[in-house]
Parts: C-alpha cells; structure tokens; sequence
C-alpha cells in the first residue's frame, strides 16, 4: 500500500508539473492560485481537522503575510527575508491571539477569531499611511530565485510549486511527529489526553499558530502574485472560503485542503459554460456532498472503497484497528 500511495504522490506532482505547459495566463493564475489557497488551508487544517478548534481568522494571517511581504519588497527587501518576516510575525500572532482565546474552545473560539479577522480589516483600511487604505498596495517586486526571475506567469507558477511542495512536506512531518500524533489526540477526546498528561491548552496553541503561519506563507505568496493587495481580499468572507475548503476535502485528511481548495477554486471555473446558473449548480453540488458525506471527498472516496473491496480485506483491517 505505502509502494501504491508513493506511486500517486508521483503522478500527483508530475500532473501539477505539467498542468500549466500551453496554457493561457488566466489558466495559469489560477493553478497558482490553487496553490495558495491549498497552503492556507493546510495550515486551517491543522487547527481545525486535527487540533479541533475552529478558526475564522485564516484570511486574516494571509493578509499580515501579505502586507508585510508587501512594504518589506517594496523598501528593497529580498522577497526570501520578507517571508521568513511574514511567517514569524504570524506565528507571533497566532501565539498571542491564541493565548487568551484558547481559554474558551470550539465556537467560542470561532467568534474569537471572527472579531480579530473583522478587526485587521478595519485596520487595514483606516491605516492609510501604511497600507495604502482602500486603495491597497501596488507593484510589488515578483521574486528572483538562483537568478531565475519569476516575472512570467509560468516562471512564478513552478515557484509557488515549489513553496507548495516544501510546505506539504514540513505539514507531512508535523503530523507524522510526536506533536502530530498529540493534535489528533485533542481532537479525538481531550478529556482522555489530558488524563495522560498531555498539555492540552499548549498543544492546541501551537497548532493554532503553526496554522497561521502557514496563512503567512501564503500571503507572502499572493503580494507578489497579482501584485496589488487591498484589505477587502482579507475580509471575513475569504476565511469562510477557506473553511469551506476545509470541511469539503476532508478535515482531518492530509489531502482534504488540497482537493477542497481545487473544488472552490477551479470548480467555480470548470462550469463557468453554464453561465449565470454555474454559482447554483456549485452551490448545490456542495450541500448535496455536506448532506451526505460530511467528512468531505475523501471521507466520501473511503466509504466507496470500503463498500466496493472484498469483504475479508475490510474485516483484517477492522481487526488490525481493534489490536492498535
């Protein structure tokens, strides 16, 4: 099985190398896109599918990310050091808004973050002489990697692959790590972990803020890419898109954010022949999948799986289950 899922994985990044080769520039912006949005909502995923607390602040971290990555690019600072800027200040963040916050959990949490989402935008708006107020930042620099410029649409895509790539690998460690394996536990019954000594309040911080450190990266990653930033891409909305993204992969699933992301990205893109009746056909497309498979695509993909392989295969793996 693990030879199998290693094939995949394979394919799966040969795929997304090929994907943008003679493609228009809108096509590719939104593969890149794709990318980002995929980054973030690891990050949601983390605090959310594994940690289990629910955070409506993801938008937020992208745009601290973004901001940052954008005045430090345009003062001439290199775009490596803006971001490794960009991501510290967020997980900074994230460990000061999460100290207080995780004093209540769940949908307490949730209005939390919701009012420090709604205030970054205020702020983001009203500090004119810093962010350009409504009428945003303009002209950020695209980076230049081992001299390569990535000025090109195709160039910054293969760029944001490589970010992707090396944030899905860093997000596989977590989870394969002792800390993975404590945030599953918190999800699972926390009463139980922290009858077995485990810090609960320390452990769902740090996920919360690696989480919004990985909003950071992307938002590092979205100044440079459309090259113009204003707060109203960081408002509420963009976070419940990312939580939509979440809950509609499969929280808890390491691929989940990744195929959600390509469902509210390039789903919206694919029935756009529809014309006017593309955003009710996606809309219900996603409650008919909610009321049916709440764990989402992949949860929806493994009880196909388990429905449809023989049945001495399923009964090995229930009893494998019960040993561990």
């Amino acid at each position: 099985m693990t030879r199998i899922r290693i094939i995949l994985i394979a394919l799966g990044i040969a795929a997304l190398v090929a994907a943008p080769i003679g493609q228009g520039n809108y096509i590719i912006y939104t593969l890149t896109s794709w990318l980002l949005f995929s980054i973030s909502a690891m990050g949601l995923n983390l605090t959310l599918g594994y940690a289990g607390q629910v955070s409506l602040a993801q938008a937020g971290f992208m745009g601290i990310g973004a901001y940052v990555t954008a005045l430090l690019t345009l003062a001439g600072v290199p775009w490596i050091a803006a971001a490794l800027i960009s991501i510290t200040s967020c997980f900074a963040v994230g460990l000061l808004l999460g100290w207080p916050a995780l004093r209540v959990q769940h949908h307490f949490l949730a209005f939390v973050t919701l009012a420090f989402n709604t205030l970054l935008f205020l702020v983001l708006r009203n500090e004119e002489e810093i962010t350009g107020g409504s009428f945003g930042l303009v002209g950020m620099p695209r980076p230049s990697v081992f001299g390569i410029a990535t000025d090109s649409n195709l160039n910054f895509y293969y760029f944001a692959l490589a970010c992707f790539l090396v944030s899905a690998f860093v997000m596989w460690w977590i989870l394969r790590s002792p800390w993975g394996r404590a945030f599953k536990a918190l999800r699972e019954n926390p009463i139980r972990a922290e009858s077995l000594g485990l810090k609960i309040r320390r452990q769902t911080l740090l996920a919360f803020a690696i989480g919004s450190a990985f909003g950071g990266l992307a938002g590092a990653l979205q100044s440079p890419l459309v090259q113009f930033i204003e707060p109203g891409s960081f408002a509420l909305i963009h976070s419940l898109k990312l939580l939509l993204m979440v809950v509609v992969g499969g929280a808890g699933f390491f691929f989940g954010p990744m195929l959600g992301a390509a469902v509210v990205i390039l789903l919206p893109e694919l029935l756009r022949f529809t014309e006017g009746y593309y955003l009710i056909i996606y809309s219900a497309l996603v409650i008919v999948l909610m009321v049916f498979s709440p764990q989402g695509l992949i949860g929806l993909g493994q009880k196909l799986w388990n429905q449809f392989r023989p049945r001495h295969e399923t009964r090995r793996d229930m009893k494998k289950g019960f040993q561990l």
